[in-house]
């Protein structure tokens, strides 16, 4: 099935190269000059992948990825980011809002696509396909949902699938190379730092439940899930 792109771009220039690059490669763009451009499409239809500026005009890109990771709509949808910014701090910011990857301008269509193709096998891999449960924290596979007792869990698609993998191989300790070739499949694009981001946010959506500490930090070596604390 033909996968629909968002590009939320306000320079016409990149919107028209990035859209005839989708084309040649069997995908479908959709454009979006600024932001609420953007959410009166998402409202007509939720994209299989948003490709979103972090300068536009009105709202930012970063305040709109923080908006849309807050929406039970798009929640799930993943981001990339284009941008002009590419200093750590700049990329961290990004990653916390729930950026799931970054392409720094300018850019070649070939490095784009690549992303796009790795992200989009990320948010729909063959992980997540069980039901798992420890400690009163269960993952229903099937139904791509996270549940706290009887209260579902709102949880971004890098969370999904960093929990789904600690809970399939719990008590044991990973780096945070292992986790990335596992994750997020070993892809070139993702620095380690990135780990520690999502490892952020995970906790973060766990901490209501408190279940934030069944995610621990084993010093020098990486990450453990463990319902022992």
């Amino acid at each position: 099935m033909q996968k629909r792109i968002l590009i939320v771009e306000d320079e016409a220039s990149i919107r028209d190269m990035v859209a005839f690059a989708l084309r040649k490669a069997g995908m479908e763009p959709v454009h979006a000059a600024d932001a609420r451009a953007a959410q009166l499409a998402m409202a007509e239809q939720v994209p299989d992948l948003i490709l979103l500026d972090w300068m536009l005009p009105g709202m930012s890109g970063l305040d709109l990825a923080r908006r849309l990771r807050k929406e039970d709509l798009t929640r799930e949808v993943p981001i990339i980011m284009l941008t002009a910014r590419g200093e750590e701090m700049d990329r961290v910011n990004g990653l916390e809002a729930g950026v799931d990857d970054y392409v720094i301008k300018p850019f070649s269509t070939r490095e784009l696509l690549a992303r796009i193709r790795a992200v989009l096998r990320r948010s729909q891999g063959d992980d997540g396909t069980g039901m798992v449960e420890i400690g009163g924290l269960r993952i229903d596979g099937p139904a791509h949902r996270v549940f706290a007792g009887d209260q579902a869990v709102p949880i971004g698609p890098t969370e999904y699938r960093l929990l789904y993998f600690f809970m399939t191989h719990a008590e044991r300790v990973y780096s945070r190379t292992q986790l990335l070739d596992h994750v997020w499949g070993g892809s070139v694009y993702v620095e380690e730092r990135t780990v520690d981001v999502h490892i952020r946010r995970l906790r973060k959506t766990l901490e209501p439940w408190q279940f934030d500490r069944m995610v621990q930090t084993v010093r020098g070596t990486g990450y453990r899930f463990s319902a022992s604390f």
